[in-house]
């Protein structure tokens, strides 16, 4: 194949993955038992943990609407997805052994992180895009300051939910977390 500029990577060793001859989500998971792949975001609602698994991040982020949304569990790495309706917050919590990771894929919100609950010494405005990196043993916060839901994914490192975990608002992962002792 010819390119206009010649190699249109600028790292020689990096090339897209493409499964050639078959357009995009629709590759027949046939080929490679076990691996799924799916643009039916309504079917994408569920966790997937334990099996190989692709997906459209910011497909399947933006039409969740769920507070919590348990996508895929595994034994050492947790995705979940959530929304934040306007004014909303995550609510303040720490994990002591549990290092996350959060991306925005839609709205505005704030970020706030400190070593103790009295003192969340950082402070950083995030939209769209936007990556926060939370270490184990740090309080934190994430409050929606848009007019639109704040939509995000998380990952946790260990698990931090159970598998399967679905909470509609805020109130029932309150419920569920209260329930659970943790």
């Amino acid at each position: 194949m010819y390119y206009p500029n010649g190699w249109p990577y600028q790292n020689a060793y990096y090339a897209p993955m493409v499964q050639y001859g078959m357009p995009r989500y629709q590759w027949n998971p046939g080929y490679a038992p076990g691996y799924e792949q799916s643009s039916n975001v309504a079917g994408m609602m569920r966790d997937y943990g334990g099996n190989p698994y692709v997906v459209d991040m910011n497909e399947v982020t933006v039409q969740n609407n769920n507070f919590r949304t348990a996508l895929w569990t595994g034994k050492n790495l947790q995705l979940t997805l959530m929304s934040l309706m306007p004014g909303e917050s995550i609510g303040l919590e720490m994990h002591p052994d549990v290092d996350q990771f959060l991306r925005v894929e839609q709205g505005l919100g704030i970020t706030q992180m400190g070593r103790n609950r009295e003192q969340l010494t950082f402070q950083q405005y995030v939209e769209d895009d936007s990556a926060i990196f939370i270490p184990a043993g740090t309080w934190h916060n994430l409050t929606n300051i848009g007019n639109i839901p704040l939509k995000l994914y998380s990952i946790y490192a260990p698990p931090n939910h159970p598998k399967g975990t679905v909470h509609p608002t805020k109130a029932d992962a309150m419920a569920a977390e209260q329930e659970n002792h943790y």
